[in-house]
């Protein structure tokens, strides 16, 4: 019997090799006894692994981000002072802006020079254009992925990805009169943010896979992702102008770029989490048959 230098037993040759097949063994086995017992669990966790929620929803957040910064220069060079103050008051709505913050919002939307605005009016516009082209695909992948669909099964026009960008900023330009009801209080103003974020996120979802899911099945989607946003962005304005007027003072511009990339990263991820979760909870038997939704590729494959 070979013994080491210290008197112990080596292992025997392909010990580790046949260890871990049956360790691969056994954890296939505990897979399919929980997707008998809990099929909806396990089918959930399947599909958080093959979206990749936090690479998808990084991904998303940052083309948000850049869509974000060159359309505001966009809005100050050439937007009439109207439709600026409304989107301050929008921004203001969602972040519940104050101090400085406010106030470094209010500077980036002030008009400008008759040179600066031809400057943006050519940069600003080809970079809003190529960032809305970007996050649009970005969706279109989140979307297609949630729902099991090839990478080649679905073209997109592009009209559809700048209709995309253009009816989301229509509904960020009301959300500051929304959110209060239109005067008439907050009790008014929640349940209309509800009402439009699950439309949104409906049309969303129909739109960018080019109409290869049927609107029945994308309902449960869109309920369940404005719930997540109402939340989230309600409340928002409880710890967001603490911390940016915190992270100007202390880092400034670069504290509050870092701060709100956290936040869209947040918002994207319950997002992608949603979505996810309303295409698993469409293509379960029970509501499958009802909502005439597609069967899941598991379904296929067996």
């Amino acid at each position: 019997m070979a013994r080491g230098g210290h008197g112990k037993r080596r292992p025997e040759p392909g010990w580790w090799q046949r260890r871990v097949t049956t360790l691969v063994a056994r954890a296939k086995s505990m897979h399919r006894q929980a997707e008998t017992r809990f099929p909806v669990v396990t089918h959930l966790a399947d599909r958080m692994v093959s979206v990749n929620i936090f690479d998808s929803a990084t991904r998303l957040a940052a083309q948000c981000f850049l869509t974000a910064v060159p359309l505001l220069f966009v809005v100050a060079a050439y937007a009439p002072p109207t439709f600026r103050r409304q989107l301050v008051r929008s921004v203001h709505a969602v972040l519940g802006l104050t101090g400085p913050a406010q106030a470094q919002l209010e500077q980036a939307l002030q008009p400008t020079t008759q040179d600066l605005r031809q400057a943006t009016g050519v940069i600003g516009g080809l970079m809003v254009l190529l960032s809305a082209t970007a996050v649009s695909r970005a969706m279109q992948r989140l979307c297609k992925r949630a729902w099991e669909i090839p990478r080649a099964g679905t073209r997109v026009a592009p009209w559809r990805w700048v209709a995309w960008l253009l009816l989301w900023l229509g509904a960020m330009l009301l959300q500051g009169p929304m959110r209060g009801g239109f005067g008439l209080g907050a009790w008014l103003g929640i349940p209309l943010a509800l009402i439009l974020q699950v439309g949104l996120w409906w049309w969303t979802q129909h739109l960018l896979l080019g109409g290869r899911i049927g609107w029945k099945p994308l309902l449960p989607g869109a309920v369940i992702t404005a719930v997540a946003l109402v939340v989230l962005t309600s409340t928002a304005p409880v710890y967001m102008p603490r911390a940016l007027n915190r992270a100007l003072a202390d880092y400034g511009s670069l504290g509050s770029v870092f701060l709100l990339l956290s936040w869209l990263i947040v918002v994207c991820v319950a997002v992608a989490v949603s979505i996810s979760v309303g295409a698993v909870v469409a293509q379960e038997p029970l509501l499958a048959r009802r909502l005439g939704s597609p069967p899941p590729r598991r379904g296929q494959e067996t």
